[in-house]
């Protein structure tokens, strides 16, 4: 999708503390004392201030970190932001929602603290779309969330804010999750990478808990390979699943050759659009240079995943309608935004179909495995189609043109979230016409994260990805 409005492009790249650092590198300097965490602290507020007007990216900003510097930890120093979805002690968890006023937390979310153990410091909290349940940071009655790489469009969701500011250069990583694509999404448009882990790698997040399947997963997005691998090897020095494999650092490319599966279509037969489609099959081509195997391959959902899934998602809404006082007291769900009304009256037409749904979703596993049979990963699209403009897939487009288009779209990245395996958005080489960055997803056994990080290390050193500060 292109727009015939000149490219406008906002970033917070200068010559201060933060510099053109990422986080590992941001940590190296603080621990060489070439610069103090006071002074990178300071200079991110007022690069954050800087773009947030243009950007509209930031729910709460702290000039002054409410629990101090960071010390202790891979990211000694770094700072970044909490998404507005999940408990920081003392600040207000919004959601994104104009359904009820905010109240300050009582303490930190369990995740939160699993972030905080990397030694960061947190300037303040990141916008969503209402509840997580939009792939675009958009709303009925605020700014949106734009994008950096070309303000006209979209940031993604639900993580916009984080990947807004990440992007922008304002900090190097700041917290994003994943219940159907919210990591992986704005990675594709904002041009970052976002890793959404196996189900269970980090702690458990404090919604996804309730859930009768949890689809939810927590990160980060990252301007390098190097950070997001840094991240999920502190994460695991502060809590380990001991079912799963341990991950430990992943540091660079490795020697194994893979096979790896290619898949240009979505199972659910959306077909991604050209410029997709380019930057997918180049992918592959340099994957075939570096001496992978890449070969076709087939995803056979049952027929109705999308359908169910879309079901789970209007079941969610509907839970929060029911629950939202626990929220806040003035909760009101007739001000839930279009998209979670719709979503919620479209479940209760037919609520009694939900054991079925459950039941094939957590199905949904056996078609993954059968696709990996002989493979080491998948190849896809992260998104069908290249980033829309502002507007496109706002809450206020009527529920079933909204709807439509949001299905056009989100088509690759749910699989994973129902299945729990881990996936991950990086950069392509090639960029739309307007020169917004195109995602490309490899996604992963159970556990793997390992696999996916060393092919996009070597994706990386192969061709650094594309630097918003040198357009």
């Amino acid at each position: 999708m292109t727009t015939s409005e000149e490219p406008t492009t906002v970033h917070a790249f200068r010559d201060d503390a933060l510099g053109e650092h990422d986080a590992v590198g941001l940590t190296e300097a603080i621990r060489r004392r070439q610069i103090g965490a006071v002074e990178v602290a300071r200079d991110a507020a007022a690069r954050v201030r800087d773009v947030e007007a243009r950007l509209n990216a930031v729910q709460v900003q702290l000039d002054v970190p409410a629990h101090g510097y960071g010390a202790g930890g891979v990211f000694t120093g770094v700072p970044t932001f909490v998404k507005d979805n999940t408990d920081y002690a003392g600040l207000p968890t919004g959601h994104g929602s104009a359904a009820f006023a905010p109240r300050g937390a009582r303490r930190h979310a369990p995740f939160t603290r699993q972030l905080l153990s990397t030694g960061v410091t947190v300037l303040g909290k990141t916008r969503l779309p209402e509840f997580g349940f939009s792939p675009t940071t958009e709303y009925e009655d605020a700014a949106p969330v734009s994008n950096p790489w070309h303000t006209a469009h979209s940031a993604g969701g639900s993580s916009g804010g984080s990947a807004a500011l990440v992007a922008a250069g304002a900090v190097p990583i700041a917290h994003a999750n994943d219940g159907g694509g919210s990591i992986r999404i704005p990675a594709a448009c904002c041009g970052l990478v976002g890793l959404k882990p196996t189900r269970g790698r980090v702690v458990a997040n404090a919604q996804g808990r309730q859930l009768p399947l949890d689809i939810v997963a927590d990160g980060i997005v990252s301007r390098s390979v190097r950070d997001t691998a840094a991240f999920l090897a502190a994460a695991e020095t502060h809590w380990r699943n001991p079912k799963l494999p341990p991950l430990g650092p992943v540091e660079g490319p490795s020697q194994r050759r893979l096979r790896i599966g290619l898949l240009l279509d979505s199972p659910n037969g959306v077909r991604s659009d050209a410029a997709t489609r380019a930057a997918v099959t180049e992918t592959a081509a340099t994957l075939e240079r570096l001496g992978h195997t890449v070969e076709p391959v087939e995803l056979k959902l049952d027929p109705r995943f999308t359908e169910d899934f879309l079901a789970y998602w209007g079941l969610l809404s509907f839970l929060i309608g029911v629950t939202g006082r626990t929220l806040g007291a003035d909760f009101d769900r007739r001000r839930m935004d279009g998209l979670s009304r719709g979503l919620r009256e479209t479940y209760l037409k037919g609520w009694q179909r939900t054991p079925g749904v459950l039941r094939r979703l957590k199905r949904t596993r056996e078609a993954y495995a059968a696709a990996f049979r002989g493979l080491d990963l998948v190849l896809s699209p992260v998104l069908a189609h290249t980033t829309p403009p502002i507007g496109h897939l706002s809450p206020v487009v009527p529920y079933p043109a909204l709807i439509e288009r949001i299905l056009a779209y989100v088509a690759f990245t749910p699989v994973n979230n129902v299945v729990g395996t881990p996936s991950v958005s990086v950069p392509a080489t090639s960029a739309t016409e307007d020169g917004l960055p195109i995602g490309v997803m490899f996604s992963g056994r159970p556990g793997d994260e390992r696999t996916l990080l060393e092919v996009a290390f070597a994706l990386e050193a192969d061709r650094p990805f594309r630097r918003i500060q040198d357009l």
